[in-house]
């Protein structure tokens, strides 16, 4: 077999020891081996050095075929980059087989949404106790402001100024930006914060607590976005994300400054935010098809010959 078991005994104690890796990882990567080894039995390949990058290739198109995913591809290709830049390393072979090859690319899902309807429908939760008044500021800001769960969850009251209409916000990689706060999410807040203080426990600075007066959890915002989604009479499923990806889809739909929208998420790459831009597309699609009168015509009348 090729990769022999003593090199893949020092492959192991390397990433181990040198890479400091967990077990299941180190397992993970023996078996992505394994696989390149069932994948090359039949072959005249007696050292590492016999293989080549169409052997590789070859070994990809199989496990492609057999319906692994781009995700698990594009993991196995990086197991053996990284076992074959240590057999370099320890002179086992003269080349990388692994340099030029690319595992497909993995399918982007387009995030799940609401229509500005059905925003409004969640959001506008009737009732004056507290837990309304909570969960309707909660849902407000999220929605105005396009925050992330654990950015919501984190709002401190100092986090939001009134006066100036915005709410600051740690996000990934402990970055702080500064976000607007909508007209209704404000009205939301200014209602909550009068009774937050008989909820809230003695020296607590989050805005949004539970019922015991601690912050609020991650798991109690999604189970009470869950809830009210269905007590409002909506019927898809409904996830505090949905709420992130419908103010960033709206925004971008109705301002097209996806350069703007991408500070507003906090977004550090552009193309994190591009997903959006498909988003809009399929809208616009949809409005072309149920209001031109020549949509529903497309691809079905013949070229006069």
């Amino acid at each position: 077999m090729v990769p022999d078991e003593a090199q893949l005994a020092s492959f192991a104690q390397h990433i181990n020891t040198a890479r400091n890796l967990s077990p299941l990882t180190t397992k993970n990567y023996l078996r992505d081996l394994s696989r390149l080894q069932s994948l090359l039995k039949d072959q005249a390949i007696e050292t590492l050095d016999d293989i080549d990058t169409q052997h590789i290739r070859n070994a990809l198109t199989a496990l492609h075929k057999n319906g692994l995913s781009s995700a698990s591809l594009q993991r196995w290709l990086s197991s053996l980059r990284t076992f074959f830049r240590y057999a370099l390393q320890k002179q086992w072979l003269s080349n990388n087989p692994t340099d030029g090859v690319r595992a497909p690319s993995k399918v982007k899902k387009l995030p799940k949404l609401m229509d500005a309807d059905q925003t409004i429908q969640l959001v506008n939760i009737a009732g004056d106790d507290w837990h309304s008044l909570r969960d309707r500021a909660l849902l407000e800001l999220l929605y105005s402001s396009g925050l992330r769960l654990a950015e919501i969850a984190n709002v401190n009251i100092s986090d939001i100024h009134c006066g100036e209409a915005t709410v600051r916000v740690t996000g990934k990689g402990a970055k702080t930006r500064i976000v607007p706060v909508g007209r209704c999410a404000l009205d939301a807040i200014e209602h909550w914060l009068r009774v937050r203080s008989e909820r809230a426990l003695e020296n607590e600075f989050a805005l949004f607590v539970s019922q015991r007066g601690k912050r609020i959890s991650h798991r109690a915002i999604q189970q009470r976005v869950k809830l009210i989604a269905q007590r409002q009479g909506i019927s898809q499923p409904i996830h505090p994300h949905m709420l992130r990806h419908s103010f960033a889809s709206h925004m971008l739909e109705s301002s097209g400054d996806l350069r703007g929208v991408q500070e507003l998420l906090g977004h550090a790459n552009l193309s994190t935010t591009q997903v959006y831009t498909h988003l809009d597309f399929q809208h616009l699609a949809k409005t072309y098809d149920s209001a031109h009168p020549r949509a529903h015509s497309r691809g079905k009348t013949k070229p006069r010959s």
